[in-house]
């Protein structure tokens, strides 16, 4: 779980995510040259967890959970989801997905917007790795949030 001293370096990491994103989401930088991010939901508000992932001791990634699900029936979502990119392929984000999703068993919702094909292809392959191999799929293609929604239900300690 994210500490009040994780914060700066998170928020740093949001903006390297955003950026990442900046040619699949709309969004433009503000007079501080920044794309902002309510991050302080995430200690203030009950169902708001951050947690950050390290790496010998680096930061180097970032899993944001909260209870605004897409689809009836969940209870979780993943709200935004970073491993720098020095840290790919290194089993890294398996690793963050499977010890965030332990912590908070019940009904998940993952997505992705529709043209992030690299997280869709991530997620799919992480969650069979991790033990939600029976997950569902859809894709939702109207209102104000669209793309691909993993559907699954974790036990304490499945996913680990």
């Amino acid at each position: 779980m994210a500490t009040f001293a994780d914060r700066e370096p998170l928020h740093r990491m949001l903006e390297l995510y955003q950026y990442e994103l900046s040619d699949i989401w709309d969004q433009d930088i503000d007079g501080a040259g920044e794309y902002g991010y309510a991050l302080e939901r995430y200690w203030e508000n009950f169902g708001n967890y951050a947690y950050v992932a390290l790496f010998d001791g680096r930061y180097a990634g970032f899993a944001l959970v909260d209870d605004q699900v897409k689809l009836p029936g969940g209870q979780y979502w993943m709200d935004q989801f970073f491993v720098l990119k020095k840290y790919r392929s290194r089993g890294l984000g398996r690793e963050l997905a499977a010890s965030v999703i332990a912590r908070h068993p019940r009904q998940w919702q993952i997505g992705q917007m529709v043209d992030n094909h690299p997280a869709q292809r991530f997620w799919r392959k992480a969650l069979g790795a991790i033990g939600a191999r029976e997950f569902q799929e859809c894709v939702i293609a109207t209102g104000w949030w669209k793309g691909h929604v993993q559907q699954f239900e974790s036990e304490a300690g499945s996913a680990a």
